[in-house]
């Protein structure tokens, strides 16, 4: 797994490339919340990640409460249907806004 990140503007884009799953979920973790700060606008681009395990669903969670509940906005684009369809099926699609693209979801959060 690889995690880039980037600023445009006011906006971090994190870039997850890989599966998300028990043995990545706590990389990525570590990588991505240190740049969750107070008012923080991040869209996690989500096209090259393949396979995401309930350890990659909490880390999202984990993501999308510290960021809303410090007044910023997460937004995740390029979802595969399959990690769509798993979402959806969890619950997880309720907390978050998608987009298709990474230029939406930099717009949504600008």
């Amino acid at each position: 797994m690889e995690i880039n990140l980037k600023a445009y503007q006011n906006v971090k884009v994190v870039e997850i490339i890989g599966d998300l799953d028990s043995n990545t979920a706590p990389i990525a973790q570590n990588q991505i919340l240190p740049h969750t700060e107070p008012g923080c606008r991040m869209v996690l681009d989500m096209s090259h990640v393949p396979f995401m395990s309930s350890a990659g669903l909490r880390v999202l969670l984990l993501l999308y409460r510290k960021i809303s509940g410090n007044e910023g906005k997460v937004v995740l684009v390029g979802l595969s249907d399959d990690l769509r369809d798993t979402m959806s099926i969890t619950g997880f699609l309720d907390f978050f806004t998608t987009y298709n693209t990474l230029q939406e979801g930099i717009q949504a959060v600008s």
